[in-house]
């Protein structure tokens, strides 16, 4: 299975940032070369585990919940963006971003420490994906200056999730990767395993 760790916003701050998508949907040049991400899959990736033997689950998923009860609930928004050269945009995160990244950084070593090997480790990077280049790159300056003025409402993160991630049938234009919650784990909450199955 193809999974990662994940922080979901909550509908009401994806329909906000919707909003805001549509209107960089409509600048000149929009449609040319970028795939744009949909609502549905909208998240903050902690931690990317790629393939990961279905042997190794059960142990991934008793350290993601130790990593998620060690973390207190804490605020986060939507605010800003960026992008990563001219291969994908993203929209950025404030509030208590230090709380994001322990989590993150507690998720990776949960993996490490599962048997789940990673091929590279980046400085982790709050972002949520909005579009990505279907070329070599793609000028996202434009989508970057429009949402330097954006500010999401804020919201209490109180769960941690193992995410599957099935990546879309070769050939199929526009097909999005479809994303899955295995389990969700809730921050600063005592022991007791996940909510939902995983399997």
């Amino acid at each position: 299975m193809r999974l990662f760790a994940a922080v979901l916003p909550p509908e009401d701050v994806t329909v906000e940032l919707g909003a805001v998508v549509d209107g960089l949907r409509r600048l000149p040049g929009a449609g040319d070369g970028v795939r744009w991400t949909t609502r549905p899959g909208w998240h903050f990736t902690l931690a990317f585990y790629g393939e990961v033997d279905d042997g190794l689950v059960p142990e991934l998923s008793v350290r993601l919940e130790r990593s998620a009860r060690r973390t207190d609930p804490f605020s986060l928004s939507l605010r800003g963006g960026g992008r990563f050269g001219g291969r994908a945009l993203w929209a950025g995160a404030a509030g208590d971003v230090r709380t994001l990244r322990l989590l993150a950084d507690r998720a990776v070593a949960a993996g490490r420490r599962a048997g789940v090997t990673r091929e590279e480790h980046r400085a982790y990077r709050a972002h949520l994906t909005l579009a990505r280049s279907n070329r070599e790159s793609a000028d996202f300056t434009p989508y970057v200056s429009a949402l330097d003025g954006f500010e999401g409402r804020a919201w209490t993160v109180g769960e941690l999730c193992l995410m599957r991630s099935r990546l879309p049938v070769s050939g199929v234009p526009g097909e999005q990767p479809r994303y899955e919650v295995l389990a969700r784990w809730p921050l600063g909450g005592p022991p007791g395993g996940p909510r939902g199955g995983v399997g």
